[in-house]
């Protein structure tokens, strides 16, 4: 029946619709989840041991970072500092060189926290399991908005991993094998753009990562252990004059 869904779904979407073109595979380390850093051309992943490891896409290690949390589950940039969560409900922040800044702290009703990532104007979007929802929430904990992964069509049963796009304010959902194995792209305001069957590049997919500069989305598959990169288009296409926050070097 989901399969079913999701091949109504894709019928019915414009011509402008969300596209991914597979460019390569990389085997690096376990990936759950995966943050983009710009400044060091890298991939923060987390495994779900108590470390983060940067690496170049070469496989080269550039930092290795760990909390006082009991494991890593999830791992985005927050300015120029981390935010990790380690699925149990509790969030730590971390200089990029590993130094704790303050203590573990739990934000709200986020308790079994996937994937985390953090919009333009500080809010911390997160995907949660059992039940597996899309959920906004300010630096306080107050939510701002939920999605019942059950309320979508067709339904996002395993929300894994969670991205944004900063140039459009797209949200990028990876839902896993126990759910549909595809993409979900959100707007802004979490009406459902498009969705992307992965199938036919990896099984599971978890962490997901973009790099807006050349439009390559990384998404991270625990069958085989493997991150795919793609060429990405967003749904409605690319706006050339759309500003790419950060900056970016040319190592890869």
């Amino acid at each position: 029946m989901r399969w079913f869904a999701l091949l109504t779904f894709l019928f019915a979407t414009p011509l402008a619709a969300l596209e991914l073109t597979l460019r390569d595979f990389y085997e690096l380390d376990r990936p759950a989840s995966l943050e983009f850093d710009p400044d060091f051309c890298g991939l923060w992943i987390a495994n779900e041991s108590r470390e983060a490891v940067l690496y170049t896409l070469d496989g080269l290690e550039l930092r290795r970072v760990s909390s006082d949390l009991p494991r890593i589950k999830a791992i985005a940039l927050e300015g120029s500092s981390l935010l990790v969560a380690d699925g149990f409900g509790r969030f730590q922040r971390l200089t990029r060189d590993g130094e704790t800044l303050g203590e573990p702290f739990r934000l709200g009703r986020a308790l079994d926290t996937e994937g985390i990532a953090l919009a333009a104007d500080g809010t911390i979007l997160s995907v949660e399991d059992e039940p597996g929802h899309l959920l906004w929430q300010g630096a306080d904990g107050t939510v701002k908005r939920r999605i019942d992964g059950y309320a979508v069509d067709p339904i996002m049963h395993e929300p894994q991993g969670i991205e944004i796009d900063h140039r459009n304010g797209h949200i990028l959902v990876t839902d896993d094998w126990e759910g549909t194995n595809s993409l979900f792209e959100f707007s802004p305001e979490g009406e459902l753009l498009g969705i992307a069957p992965l199938l036919a590049y990896g099984r599971d997919p978890e962490g997901i990562a973009l790099r807006p500069s050349t439009n390559t989305l990384f998404i991270a598959f625990d069958g085989g252990a493997r991150i795919a990169a793609f060429d990405y288009v967003p749904t409605g296409g690319i706006d050339a004059d759309a500003a790419v926050p950060g900056a970016d070097c040319v190592m890869f």
